[in-house]
């Protein structure tokens, strides 16, 4: 069998909406600031489906799930994450696993990351690590201005 990798970015900015739900991993945090997007704006599923479609060579989230598409308008990034998972498949690969680290000053995720990985993980088909880091207040992530993710993901092909 052979192994390939792929690595996955993505930052949003907070919503001025403030009706929005923050949404890490498929996990909701009442009472913090949302983060503006199409979808849910979920950082931690998009960047890890980004690592599984780059390890397949099938292109970026935006290319399946633009924003510029009424259909993703508020989607769950969990779902997302299942139907990228399913367009690996289709390619022969299954996610070995995956690790992603989030940069944020807020919320602190040590009370959420089993949810989390346990969330990512079911929709992924594979299991997902999350790690989390404050960037110290340096930066725009310093400043709270949103939350990022990085994520590497181990894909393997599978006979057929």
């Amino acid at each position: 069998m052979s192994a390939r990798v792929g690595v996955g970015y993505d930052v949003h900015q907070y919503a001025t909406d403030e009706s929005r739900v923050l949404v890490l991993g498929g996990v909701r945090f009442p009472g913090e600031k949302g983060l503006s997007g199409h979808s849910d704006a979920d950082v931690v599923a998009h960047s890890v489906a980004d690592a599984m479609l780059g390890a397949a060579g099938l292109g970026d989230l935006g290319v399946y799930f633009s924003d510029q598409d009424e259909r993703w308008k508020e989607a769950d990034s969990l779902d997302l994450l299942a139907r990228v998972a399913q367009l690996v498949e289709s390619e022969g690969f299954k996610l070995t696993n995956a690790d992603c680290t989030v940069v944020c000053e807020r919320p602190r995720l040590v009370g959420s990351r089993e949810e989390m990985m346990r969330k990512l993980s079911a929709a992924a088909g594979g299991p997902v690590h999350v790690k989390a880091t404050r960037p110290e207040g340096l930066g725009a992530l310093g400043r709270q201005e949103g939350i990022a993710c990085m994520a590497v993901a181990l894909l393997e092909s599978v006979a057929s």
